[in-house]
């Protein structure tokens, strides 16, 4: 059975967030940090070595032998933006995303923002919570 690269790991999500070099993106993601905690009652895990994860749920593949773990929620510091990750898809929430403000999506799960000033924070909240309710339907 294939074995997922990003795993689960013990690594500090606050030493991960103070080596993110530009200061506003590294403010943004202590922000975040503490909105998905709130948001999700969920204490933040380190994914591989760059996604901050929220929750988890087990998922086994009906097309392959794949299964495993993943988080619920969570988001990433890339380069260009700061990715995140609402495993429900973030196309089932357009009317909320309407409301965001200044984003991009992917035709997945990934919600792409330059900033956390360009979004409306209350909806990200609304959304973050919708995703997270789906995902609990689905996988318990």
């Amino acid at each position: 059975m294939a074995q997922l690269k990003t795993q689960k790991t013990t690594a500090s999500v606050t030493t991960f967030l103070e080596t993110i070099e530009d200061e506003g993106k590294r403010e943004d993601c202590r922000k975040l940090l503490e909105i998905f905690e709130t948001t999700t009652n969920d204490k933040a895990t380190m994914w591989g070595d760059s996604i901050v994860g929220f929750g988890q749920y087990h998922y086994k593949s009906d097309r392959s032998a794949q299964e495993g773990n993943w988080f619920l929620c969570g988001f990433s510091p890339r380069k260009a933006n700061i990715s995140i990750y609402l495993l429900a898809g973030v196309k089932n929430f357009t009317d909320l995303l309407k409301d965001l403000g200044t984003h991009k999506v992917s035709s997945g799960s990934c919600l792409y923002i330059k900033k956390l000033s360009d979004i409306h924070v209350p909806t990200l909240k609304k959304l973050i919570r919708a995703s997270n309710t789906e995902m609990k339907k689905m996988y318990g």
